[in-house]
């Protein structure tokens, strides 16, 4: 029998050309279309500029790697979504990348906020978001989160379990409250994602299968429960989907469901929630809907449905968070190290280190996901170079541009952008090899602001009992 290593199929295409849709571009100084921030553009001297200031500017007063988010572009997008929603309830995900600043954009611009854990609430709160416009996930929430919830007035809880209505029917009776909850389901939907973001498929842990029974009979229970307000119905098929063929599928399960509840129980649930995932332009092999048309196809399978299966159409809501946070922000790194690979059959390919990695983008690692870079420090005229753009870590995995054209002159103390990397990257950052995670600051009309400081040494040490005298 042979064995591989696990990392085998990371180098399965160590000998091959560029991927397909990858095209060698005719200007390597140009910065693709639909990749970037609104504000983003190439200086006089070439050097990237975002909200004013350029990549050098930044990177001397923020220091190296740092998160760039674009406050102008940020903002715009939010107010996209709910204007093309207008008469929906648009949750911002805020496992996209929250703080909580954010959390006062998101407000400010009349948008709603889900979070899913216990720490996402506590920023939320402390920065001030009213609870009642808040929906609180998770497939496995505390007796303290939940309680935390109930005592502030969370306006939605996704329950996600038959555990989770235990809790919930003990905690609202202790504390004399009533709970304001939605039932996630799972339809049983295939996105075409990766496994591991796709969420409405049966054999996954959220929610409860439509298909199996035992939606309804949870949604029965909550209705009969004396302490439970049973409000509706939520979805979500997965992350980073492109077209709703999906969610037009997930609204024929979900709005039978709710004809099931009221054929059993005669009461017409008010809402239903289809969830987030909506994708974004990572590379320029990605094609995302405009959120305008986004809109108009799912009003139109909602009311479809509704028709089918006569029913009142609910009051909607719909959770993006990517598609906001993601172009918004720009990940600044510094070159370390260049050097050619000898791969077989005559190839070599160019491996360009940066101050970063994995740590600070799992992504490309965890998903095999892909994403763009570009020199920003200066204009070239270099021929380009197929290169991949690698991390500091002690890990052969950590890969943070698989393949991406580059002036065949970027150097060590040169810097690389990486767009579109705004959500998924600081929520999903590590400390592995003790590797403090880099700051995240906003930029508008030529200042620079910080959402969340830069980790140090110090910090990660503090935590060391061996060290920190504890």
């Amino acid at each position: 029998m042979t064995h591989m290593h696990v990392a085998g199929s990371i180098h399965a295409d160590a000998t091959s050309a560029a991927p397909v849709w990858l095209r060698k571009p005719d200007d390597a100084n140009r910065l693709a279309d639909g990749l970037w921030s609104s504000t983003a553009t190439r200086a006089d001297d070439g050097c990237l500029r975002i909200g004013g200031l350029t990549a050098d500017e930044l990177v001397r007063q923020c220091g190296s790697p740092v998160y760039v988010i674009d406050e102008v572009d940020f903002r715009d997008r939010a107010r996209t979504w709910r204007d093309a929603f207008e008469g929906w309830s648009v949750y911002y995900a805020g496992k996209s990348f929250l703080c909580a600043d954010v959390a006062r954009w998101i407000d400010s611009e009349g948008l709603c906020l889900d979070v899913s854990s216990h720490g996402e609430l506590v920023v939320a709160l402390r920065a001030g978001f009213d609870p009642a416009r808040i929906a609180l996930h998770g497939n496995n929430k505390s007796d303290e989160v939940l309680r935390l919830a109930l005592t502030r007035g969370v306006g939605r809880i996704v329950v996600d379990s038959a555990d989770e209505i235990g809790r919930l029917e003990r905690l609202t009776t202790e504390l004399g409250v009533r709970a304001q909850v939605l039932i996630r389901v799972t339809t049983g939907v295939e996105a075409h994602t990766h496994e591991y973001i796709a969420t409405a498929h049966e054999d996954q842990k959220f929610g409860f299968s439509i298909s199996g029974g035992q939606a309804l009979v949870a949604m029965v229970r909550c209705y009969g429960s004396p302490t439970i307000d049973l409000r509706g119905i939520h979805s979500h098929i997965g992350s980073q989907i492109f077209d709703t063929n999906g969610f037009e599928v997930a609204a024929r399960r979900t709005l039978r469901l709710m004809s099931q509840f009221k054929e059993a129980t005669r009461v017409t649930l008010p809402e239903l929630d289809l969830g987030g995932g909506f994708g974004i332009a990572y590379t320029t092999d990605d094609t995302p809907a405009p959120v305008d048309e986004l809109a108009r196809d799912l009003e139109g399978i909602v009311d479809h449905e509704c028709r089918a299966f006569g029913l009142e159409r609910p009051h909607l809501s719909v959770e993006p968070g990517r598609t906001i946070s993601g172009p918004s922000g720009t990940a600044l790194y510094t070159v370390g190290t260049t050097k050619y690979v000898e791969v077989g059959g005559g190839q070599t390919r160019r491996y360009i280190s940066v101050d970063g990695g994995m740590s600070d983008n799992i992504r490309p690692a965890l998903y095999a996901a892909e994403y763009s870079a570009v020199l920003a420090n200066r204009a070239s005229d270099a021929p380009v170079e197929l290169s991949r753009v690698v991390g500091l870590h002690c890990e052969g995995g950590d890969i943070l541009v698989r393949n991406v054209f580059l002036p065949g002159d970027v150097a060590p103390g040169d810097l690389l952008a990486v767009p579109a990397s705004g959500a998924y990257s600081r929520s999903m950052a590590s400390n592995y090899n003790y590797t403090p995670r880099p700051a995240v600051v906003s930029v508008r009309d030529g200042k620079v602001s910080t959402l969340i400081r830069r980790e140090t040494l110090d910090d990660l040490l503090a935590l060391d009992g061996g060290l920190s005298g504890e």
